[in-house]
């Protein structure tokens, strides 16, 4: 899909992090953008920055979800593109010093980073799916969702975070034949260490630790890096029912 002035994006999380660099990413490309995001301050401040919209939305709520994209709908047009960014990565053991992990945590866990990514997924494929196709092959959207290489080589303490990724992985081949018919794709990428905020919020020692645990290149991953990925597939047609790993080659070890 050719990105333009009139090609509509929706990005949940895009107040920050990877979701900030592929905002910004489709900002360059002249694109329509709008931000979900619970952070609605940092989401306006960001969208009066690049020339977007922002709505404030919690993306485990389908109602939140639902008025989000129906005011960017009404702003812009149906999305033809829709990035889903929006994700947390608590740590906590199953059993820890004070006793079990508790359930709600658990869930909360699920809800935000599985629950929330099909949830957008199923409004934003609703509006696609109405859509004249844009292409000779008759695509009329592209979505891509966001897991992590936790969800094949969890860390201690990544029990709720590797299973909310692991489940967004497992969507992205079903989701793919499903929509198929109506000429939309589906993709996800699982990054690996990536310099998002709460990476570089961390002592320097950890950071050059977590680096050097990389084969090649020996750094933490650049949000930009993620966003360029994401424009490669959505301009790349033959890019549908994967999981692209961006990690750098990383497979992490037990610790």
């Amino acid at each position: 899909m050719n990105i333009t002035s009139k090609t509509t994006v929706v990005i949940t999380g895009g107040a920050s992090g990877m979701g900030l660099a592929t905002v910004e990413w489709f900002a360059q490309k002249g694109a329509k953008i709008a931000i979900l995001d619970s952070n609605i301050a940092l989401a306006q401040e960001v969208a009066s920055r690049v020339g977007a919209i922002a709505f404030e939305c919690d993306v485990r709520d389908a109602y939140s979800v639902e008025q989000a994209i129906a005011q960017a709908r009404e702003a812009h047009g149906s999305a033809r593109i829709g990035v889903s960014c929006a994700g947390i990565c608590p740590a906590s053991r199953i059993v820890g010093k004070t006793g079990p992990m508790p359930l709600e945590d658990f869930k909360r866990v699920i809800d935000i980073n599985l629950v929330g990514t099909f949830n957008v997924m199923r409004l934003l494929s609703a509006d696609m799916i109405p859509l004249d196709p844009v292409t000779e092959s008759g695509e009329r959207g592209v979505i891509i969702n966001t897991a992590s290489v936790a969800a094949y080589e969890g860390q201690i303490g990544q029990t709720a975070y590797s299973a909310s990724k692991g489940g967004v992985i497992s969507m992205a081949l079903p989701a793919a034949r499903e929509l198929a018919q109506f000429g939309i794709r589906v993709n996800t990428i699982a990054p690996g260490i990536m310099g998002t905020p709460m990476v570089t919020a961390m002592p320097q020692a950890v950071q050059d630790s977590l680096a050097a645990s990389v084969p090649f290149p020996k750094r933490l991953g650049h949000p930009e890096e993620f966003a360029r990925l994401v424009g490669h597939i959505v301009e790349n047609e033959m890019i549908n029912a994967e999981v692209i790993r961006l990690d750098g080659a990383i497979r992490m070890a037990p610790r």
